[in-house]
């Protein structure tokens, strides 16, 4: 199925979430004496949902109104049609995008969560490591605008000979003169994708991502593993962001760009989003069917933002970072200034959190940007930036190098 004119594909990582409801534990020790060998553990019912990009970025776009094809990759086995039967209940047509594997297995996380004690993931990978460039059907882009592509390091082909399917794949998007756009996903350490060469891999593919739109923990592990490991020693691996500041930004930021990308945003969950874009008008016209028109496009050059989080009553976390990147996205295809685009991705964000699942906070981008409108109340909590100043009228912080 070819999208919609002026659609935006998502593709990438997609997965099968099974959580079963669980009573007792109340601490790791309870947790391990529950799985012991041999023992019967009863549980309750079990919610089933999709998890990864494809849904958490491309429902919520859904959700917001905008038209989207998801394209993930499912084996043709019960848990692949439980995929497909549950994008479907979102709405007709969201399944026709995916791609169907035959012989493969689907990929799928079973999520043990006693209370009071931190989740266990048991996770098949599944077909997300065999998608491939080739996967994408002849005239599936035709009438879409802009192509995100989401999780590579948990898809084995994709960081696989140094990032070499993953420059294919995003250099034919980009050849049919997409804009296309970028987002990562954290490995574990001790992983294939967590030993790859990550520096080297996006060197690679870069040049071929319009919009890069990674966490700052993310990019920070791919980037500076040293400088990652220092920091989550002394500070856990969950508290990384006390420690981005103005000046860390801007240098992720600077390498990023100098890779090739024309756009770099960084979450930093609840301290904000930042953003960063390039300083080469000509790389900024080349961002594909998104690019700023002329009157615009000044407005969107050399500029280093930063947007607070919404206060909201946070429910749950789950796929916030992929609701914020819908609601960028969603911005950026409507031609909106930077300005508003910003907003709107932690507008999008807050809702999401409303929420314990990842999308059903999400509301219509009119309610959205209603809500901002109407007053919405900014976090205080957000970096320190030092020679940054708050921009008037927004709401949103720009560094004072790039002031006019």
């Amino acid at each position: 199925m070819s999208p919609a004119a002026g659609g935006i594909v998502v593709a990438g990582h997609i997965c099968l979430d099974i959580i079963p409801s669980m009573q007792g534990g109340g601490s790791a020790q309870g947790l391990s004496e529950m799985l012991v060998p041999g023992k019967l553990v009863e549980v309750g019912s079990a919610l089933l949902s999709t998890g990864g990009a494809v849904s958490n970025t491309g429902l919520a776009l859904h959700r917001l109104g905008f038209p989207v094809t998801l394209m993930g990759k499912v084996g043709d086995d019960p848990f692949g049609r439980l995929v497909l039967d549950l994008l479907k209940g979102h709405g007709d047509g969201l399944a026709d995008g995916m791609i169907v594997a035959s012989g493969e297995s689907s990929s799928y996380s079973v999520v043990l969560s006693p209370p009071g004690v931190d989740r266990v993931f048991l996770h098949c990978t599944g077909a997300n490591d065999t998608f491939a460039a080739d996967d994408m059907p002849a005239g599936s882009l035709a009438g879409a605008k802009l192509f995100h592509f989401g999780y590579p390091p948990l898809m084995a082909r994709m960081y696989a000979d140094g990032g070499a399917e993953l420059e294919r794949l995003l250099s034919k998007v980009k050849e049919q003169g997409l804009t296309v756009s970028l987002d990562m996903a954290r490995p574990d350490p001790a992983s294939p994708a967590g030993r790859a060469d990550w520096p080297a891999i996006l060197a690679r593919v870069l040049p071929w991502v319009d919009i890069f739109l990674p966490s700052f923990e993310e990019i920070l592990f791919m980037l500076r593993p040293d400088r990652y490991r220092e920091l989550a020693k002394r500070h856990g691996a969950d508290d990384l962001l006390i420690c981005a500041d103005g000046p860390l930004l801007d240098s992720l930021s600077e390498q990023l760009l100098g890779m090739g990308a024309a756009v770099v945003g960084l979450k930093l969950g609840a301290r904000g989003f930042y953003l960063r874009t390039t300083a080469d008008p000509e790389r900024l016209r080349r961002i594909g069917l998104c690019a700023p028109d002329g009157n615009r496009l000044a407005d969107w050059l050399d500029r280093e933002l930063l947007a607070p989080c919404y206060r909201v009553e946070a429910v749950g976390t789950t796929g916030a970072g992929d609701c914020t990147i819908a609601g960028f996205l969603g911005g950026l295809a409507q031609g909106l200034p930077i300005e508003e685009a910003l907003l709107g991705a932690v507008g999008v964000g807050a809702c999401s959190v409303e929420r314990a699942d990842a999308v059903s906070g999400v509301r219509s981008w009119r309610e959205v940007r209603e809500r901002i409108g109407a007053g919405w109340q900014q976090s205080e909590d957000v970096p320190s930036l030092p020679g940054w100043e708050r921009a008037s009228g927004f709401g949103i912080w720009e560094h004072k190098r790039a002031l006019g």
